[in-house]
């Protein structure tokens, strides 16, 4: 039996981002996998542009991507009490493709943000946008990453034994959701 596929969706798109360094983290703690970034650097969903050009490849790549994967991590950050609009245009733009990649996914959904509440707002706000699309939605354990700026080591680790304890616990639940 071959590692099980994880895929990452980051709402920040800077490569540095406290919101990567989480997926990147939690795809450290979920242990043995093939682990895979998505790019969210879509162009802005203009319907008329889809209907005079259709789907744009990078959006079916991620739509494949998601399809493809035994499981999907997803963090945000939070930007005026909400998720990100990179993160939501790429959500709209894969409903528009053909088949239901989400469809009974697994899903861990995970904040980072500078704030105290650690993007609590922006993940209860993404968790109502991807019920249309039924995954398989872990409620918890929530993580919600609160001044993420000084949250990783140099390499990019976790450094508060609370939050690695919280998130390796959520991803023991999501390989758990696989059955790997």
């Amino acid at each position: 039996m071959s590692d099980p596929a994880l895929l990452g969706l980051s709402g920040a798109l800077r490569r540095a981002s406290a919101n990567r360094k989480l997926i990147r983290e939690a795809a450290r703690l979920f242990g043995t996998a093939r682990f895979a970034e998505a790019e969210l650097d879509l162009p802005l969903y203009h319907g008329d542009v889809e209907e005079a050009d259709g789907i744009p490849d990078p959006v079916q790549h991620l739509a494949e991507q998601i399809a493809q994967a035994d499981a999907v991590v997803i963090s945000t950050p939070e930007y005026n009490k909400g998720p990100s609009g990179a993160l939501k245009n790429a959500l709209d733009w894969v409903s528009r493709t053909s088949g239901k990649p989400w469809a009974d996914k697994p899903v861990a959904v995970m904040s980072a943000a500078a704030g105290r509440a650690g993007g609590e707002r922006a993940q209860m706000v993404l968790r109502g946008f991807l019920v249309p699309f039924q995954p398989r939605l872990l409620p918890g354990p929530e993580l919600h990453l609160a001044d993420c700026r000084n949250q990783f080591d140099d390499d990019g680790r976790l450094i508060s034994p609370q939050y690695t304890k919280t998130l390796q616990t959520l991803m023991d639940k999501l390989r758990a959701e696989i059955g790997r």
